[in-house]
């Protein structure tokens, strides 16, 4: 497993970071045990949480997913790049949700003690508040960074101008600035190469792609006239309530991934492998969140570290966006 700076910081992370989102959930607390283990033997070196997940939300389950992470990394703290988010409406109250320095700080506290430990390697605000000024958030995470209880900052569904607004703020202010963002990106969504990765490019952000298989899609096991998978996202998220059938749940869609899946075949290339490969070949691209409901899942999409598209290949996959109806997406939402 290799491993890449962190934008233009000193940190460098695995190239593939085990997203968390599924545990207490679709996975258990054994089987994300499990699963944090497969992705430890792998080499992945690198976490990310959020104090809301697990995915889909519920009032019982928030904060499960980091105390499941919290007590396997209990003793072997020190061995991993562990990332977290805030942002999400936590409590009943109103100011238990959003980005301003009350909620930020007691939201940091919170998980802290839901991890088990005294410091979070890459504290991420999850989506934009709209309501809080750039530079009340940028404070209260400079006084985390000041503390010691954050080493990093990082945004998550941040558009390329909100990105640069908050690194001019933090230039201009001497503050902590934002040394990742983490944007969807995927074969069927490549949005952020308009102009946010042009950003991070230019100002030195890393960028921890998410969304690299969106969300199981472009593993090619979905098919468009049958139910999903029992226990899937698609399954869990129904029609109609679910930002995964809205942005991949149609016809082309459909038809893409199984152009991709039979051309990959054809070649003795498992699409899943193909996909993560194409994301991590973006030299902007810092890390791919590949996340798992079972262990065996990570068996088989781990080895995409290994794997070197030819040119035909990436001729192919670069086709399969121009080919889909790129309808306007600004919808920002957790995943």
């Amino acid at each position: 497993m290799k491993s890449k700076r962190l934008g233009r910081t000193g940190l460098r992370v695995s190239e593939v970071c085990l997203g968390t989102m599924t545990f207490g959930r679709q996975a258990d607390e054994v089987t994300s045990f499990k699963i944090m283990d497969t992705a430890a033997e792998g080499g992945v070196n690198f976490f990310d949480t959020a104090d809301v997940y697990p995915i889909p939300v519920t009032e019982e389950t928030k904060g499960r997913t980091e105390e499941i992470v919290g007590k396997w990394l209990k003793g072997k703290r020190d061995k991993f790049i562990l990332a977290t988010k805030c942002r999400a409406q936590m409590g009943p109250l109103p100011w238990n949700q959003g980005l301003s320095r009350k909620h930020i700080l007691q939201a940091v506290e919170d998980s802290l003690r839901r991890l088990q430990t005294d410091y979070i390697d890459l504290y991420q605000t999850h989506s934009p508040d709209a309501e809080t000024p750039i530079d009340e958030t940028l404070h209260a995470l400079d006084s985390l960074v000041t503390s010691g209880k954050v080493r990093y900052i990082g945004c998550s569904n941040y558009g390329a101008w909100r990105l640069a607004e908050a690194l001019w703020t933090s230039d201009k202010l001497g503050l902590a600035r934002y040394d990742c963002v983490q944007p969807r990106y995927n074969l069927l969504f490549r949005q952020i190469e308009d102009e946010l990765l042009t950003v991070c490019s230019e100002q030195g952000v890393g960028v921890i792609a998410y969304n690299p298989l969106a969300g199981g899609f472009l593993t090619g096991k979905f098919k468009q006239d049958a139910p999903p998978e029992p226990g899937s996202r698609f399954d869990l998220m129904k029609e109609g309530q679910s930002l995964y059938h809205e942005r991949y749940w149609k016809a082309a869609q459909f038809s893409t991934v199984e152009n991709l899946a039979n051309y990959f075949e054809s070649r003795k290339i498992p699409l899943a492998q193909a996909a993560i490969a194409w994301v991590l070949s973006n030299p902007v691209i810092t890390s791919a969140i590949v996340g798992a409901s079972k262990p065996e899942q990570l068996v088989g999409t781990l080895p995409s570290v290994d794997l070197t598209l030819s040119d035909e290949d990436r001729e192919v996959c670069n086709a399969a966006w121009f080919n889909i109806p790129r309808p306007m997406d600004p919808t920002v939402a957790l995943r």
